[in-house]
């Protein structure tokens, strides 16, 4: 049985081939079918080529490199579709299963699919590689290598032997110009020994992606079922290229190796734009059992729920719930608007050499507002709930942080554990009774802090530091959570 989808292509047939009046000279758009060994016998008697079972890319490319240069759309009915092989769409051509959970499309021996040309759609079908040699490991299941493609309905997997299930690169090799305009709707990455969705460039031009959107997409378990390396997240939008123009709505990551939502610190990242996303149980590797060396990658960590150091990145009602190390890592123009963090740190006890942060701004002080929060709130963090040092120009207001368990008594640190928290406002409402501390500020200049705290805590609010000077604290309460 085919779905809606397969319905309306077949109207469109029947329109195109004159059975309906057709008012004005709209061009008819090629169709053809390609039915799998194990389709059913409607589909394969409808079917202009019929897979064997073995190399059935063979077909599929036939069926693509048939369609006109004006483009069209291949149809690929229920079934299993064993490639091993490339699958390369041409220019202007949709390639469409019939849903993620009926038609399903297995690579072997480097088979993968290449959207290469321009204004190519993929709809509606599960991919899966596996077994892939050391020379194609950099790449994808998937691999966007040029603009205005729109990838739908996608669900996939891959083992550990691919840098991937999706890749979208700028490689100067197959297409020059300016990568941008593309989008993924309802597609997921899921149960994986790789990245689930990741942006890369290679070369030295063009090294800017723009114009990628994102609604309705998820990366599950991405590292849970072997990892291509130590560093396996979920979505990772900025390796080495630069990004400019992202939207990402409605997005899940959850129980990735590393961060869920991640940006390579080095990269130049504007206009990105997280909005109503959920990122969960991210960075199941274990903790570094020494202290950071730059020079021992052992050592290195990231487990956040979002990474974006250094990056122009917006973040509206997104969600951190139960990641490693911190919920949200935003410095130097992160800015976050109605984000909820809750137990940040659950199930770590040992914090010998990593602390986590509900919310986590080190260092922050290159651009004016380095960073802002409003409206945000943290719940239960198992360490710090709010982390903010090495700062200069910060916005916070509105901070709700309700019950952290805290660090060394201390519920939260502005300026506590690196020094220097200048020029900014803290408008913050804290509760709880499990620290000594909830609001810890020092080494700070000029700065103001208003807002409430409801706790028996013996130090509630503590400002100190040598250097501390010009700060103001005005409309701030103190109360007793008990009398």
């Amino acid at each position: 049985m085919r779905d809606k989808r397969t319905t309306k292509l077949l109207i469109a047939v029947f329109l195109i081939v004159g059975l309906i009046p057709i008012v004005g000279a709209l061009e008819a758009t090629p169709n053809t079918i390609v039915a799998a060994s194990d389709s059913s016998a409607a589909d394969k008697a409808s079917a202009a080529y019929v897979c064997d079972g073995v190399n059935d890319h063979v077909e599929i490319q036939a069926a693509l490199n048939a369609l006109p240069s004006s483009g069209g759309v291949v149809l690929l009915t229920s079934g299993t579709y064993n490639c091993a092989g490339i699958i390369a769409p041409r220019a202007s051509s949709t390639l469409m299963g019939e849903g993620e959970s009926t038609t399903f499309l297995k690579f072997t021996n480097d088979g993968r699919i290449n959207v290469d040309r321009e204004y190519i759609t993929v709809d509606g079908f599960h991919i899966q590689g596996s077994g892939y040699s050391s020379g194609v490991k950099w790449l994808g299941v998937m691999n966007i290598r040029a603009s205005h493609a729109k990838i739908h309905n996608i669900t996939g997997t891959a083992d550990a032997s691919i840098q991937a299930v999706y890749l979208l690169v700028h490689d100067p090799t197959v297409y020059a110009p300016t990568l941008e305009d593309v989008e993924f709707i309802n597609c997921q990455a899921v149960d994986t020994g790789t990245y689930g969705f990741l942006h890369n460039a290679w070369g030295s031009t063009n090294m800017v992606i723009k114009n990628v959107r994102y609604d309705n997409c998820a990366a599950i378990n991405c590292g849970k079922y072997g990892q291509f390396n130590p560093w396996i997240t979920g979505f990772d939008f900025a390796e080495l290229n630069d990004m400019d123009g992202l939207r990402v709505t409605n997005c899940l990551a959850e129980g990735t190796t590393e961060s869920g939502f991640h940006f390579e610190f080095d990269p130049k990242v504007t206009n990105a734009v997280l909005e109503n996303c959920v990122s969960r149980n991210n960075g199941q590797k274990a903790f570094p059992t020494k202290a950071y060396n730059a020079n021992d990658m052992s050592t290195h960590y990231f487990g956040c729920g979002y990474y974006a150091p250094n990056c122009d990145v917006t973040f509206i009602n997104c969600t951190a719930e139960g990641n490693s190390m911190n919920g949200f890592y935003t410095t130097n123009g992160g800015k976050l608007y109605n984000c909820v963090e809750k137990d940040t740190g659950i199930g770590r006890t040992d914090f010998s050499y990593r602390v986590p942060a509900g919310y986590y701004s080190v260092p922050s002080r290159s651009v004016n507002p380095s960073t802002v929060m409003e409206n945000c709130t943290s719940i239960n963090s198992r360490a710090f709930g709010l982390q903010v040092d090495l700062a200069n120009n910060v916005k916070i207001r509105n901070f709700h942080l309700i019950d952290p368990v805290g660090y060394n008594g201390k519920g939260s640190s502005l300026g506590g554990t690196n020094g220097q928290f200048d020029n900014s406002e803290v408008s913050i409402y804290a509760s709880g009774n499990r620290v000594e501390t909830l609001v810890w500020a020092k080494e700070n200049v000029n700065t103001v802090f208003s807002g409430q705290i409801v706790s028996d805590a013996a130090k509630p609010f503590v400002i100190e530091g040598y250097r501390t000077q010009n700060v103001l604290v005005k409309d701030m309460e103190i109360v007793s959570r008990t009398l």
